[in-house]
């Protein structure tokens, strides 16, 4: 694995760390943002997921 390999998934898992977050957030207010919460928090276990796939 190089070096980009490795700050790419890092920046996945931050990324994903950042939109479940924001996403329980936006679940918590509740409101018309809570589908957009809910699209959040599958954005961030589909790139975890993805994270996982690229490291098996």
């Amino acid at each position: 694995m190089t070096a980009l390999d490795n700050t790419v998934r890092s920046l996945a898992i931050l990324a994903a760390f950042a939109l479940a977050f924001f996403g329980a957030r936006q679940v918590w207010r509740g409101g018309e943002a809570r589908f957009k919460g809910v699209l959040m928090l599958v954005m961030a276990a589909v790139l975890v997921g993805n994270v996982l796939v690229w490291t098996a």
